[in-house]
């Protein structure tokens, strides 16, 4: 049996009273790319941490290819992990160049590592110029540089496109999406959630340091029960169809005037679109599955734990 790369079972982090973790569990499979999910508070940056062995677990088991991060036989593999935080800081006097040239001594990387990623993120022209330069934007992508020096077999990306514009965006997701196919194992904060649903294989959502839903899209979907939307757009000029969708049993809401929005549950799609299509004066169906937010604001609002103080 291959061993998760990350294996967190029953963890708990308390600091006096509080419960910043609860009974977690969480497992990150080789080559896949996870969405940690939730609020401000929810322990997102807490679980991060614990992988990284900065603070230990009151209890339970944490393991990062298969040892504990506080173990000494786990010093060589951290070289493999790749770190990018919400809010990066540099020192402002040096040049990207140095700074990256400063993390690949640390991680063993080769100095020509550090200068084809500062290309890679876009900072080529400005990699001479002192970090006290650079934007807000400029400075996140040197922090996924850094991230990415020594060929990482995990990356921990905490808000990672936070700053970025959108071609700088999608050009992280393409450098996501193709380190997952060369095996690369990632877990993602975000709370841009349309940016990421793509690019994620699971998703885990997390409560008040508790753990409210894991799996898939399509598991998530299903069990969260949601309504699938449904747009018609009429002929334009056309009377009556709304009227005529409410003799089918269609509820739904105008949008524009020749464009109606309705819920359709799962098991009644197929009849639904039965009765769009048989109507005259339909002339486009657009079908959309419920959306990483709508997912996430189900679990969120009706699966959170109330956060209970240590007895």
């Amino acid at each position: 049996m291959i061993k998760p790369v990350i294996a967190l079972e029953k963890v708990a982090v308390r600091y006096g009273r509080v419960h910043a973790i609860e009974e977690l569990d969480l497992r990150l499979a080789e080559g896949e790319t996870l969405g940690l999910l939730g609020h401000n508070g929810a322990g997102k940056t807490t679980t991060i941490k614990l992988i990284l062995g900065i603070i230990e677990a009151t209890c339970g088991s944490v393991r990062v290819f298969g040892h504990a991060p506080h173990e000494r036989a786990f010093d060589d593999l951290r070289f493999h992990v790749g770190y990018l935080p919400e809010n990066v800081s540099f020192y402002d006097q040096m040049t990207g160049r140095e700074v990256l040239h400063y993390f690949a001594r640390l991680k063993r990387a080769a100095k020509a590592q550090a200068n084809a990623l500062l290309e890679q993120v876009g900072l080529g022209e400005a990699a001479d110029r002192r970090v006290k330069t650079y934007s807000k934007g400029m400075r996140q992508r040197l922090g996924l540089a850094q991230a990415l020096l020594g060929e990482p077999r995990l990356l921990l990306l905490d808000e990672p496109t936070v700053g970025l514009d959108p071609i700088a965006t999608r050009d992280f997701y393409a450098t996501i999406d193709d380190l997952r196919r060369k095996g690369v194992s990632a877990i993602l904060c975000s709370h841009v959630l349309p940016g990421i649903e793509r690019h994620i294989d699971r998703v885990a959502i997390l409560g008040n340091g508790r753990l409210l839903a894991t799996g898939t899209l399509p598991e998530l979907r299903a069990a969260a029960g949601l309504p699938l939307t449904v747009r018609a757009r009429c002929t334009p000029g056309q009377n009556g169809f709304e009227r005529r969708f409410l003799e089918q049993g269609l509820h739904g809401r105008r949008i524009d005037g020749d464009t109606l929005e309705l819920d359709v549950a799962t098991e009644t799609k197929m009849e639904a679109m039965r009765a769009l299509l048989a109507d005259p004066g339909v002339c486009d169906i657009e079908v959309e599955p419920p959306s990483l937010e709508r997912i996430y604001a189900h679990f969120a609002l009706h699966g959170q734990p109330e956060r209970r103080p240590v007895a």
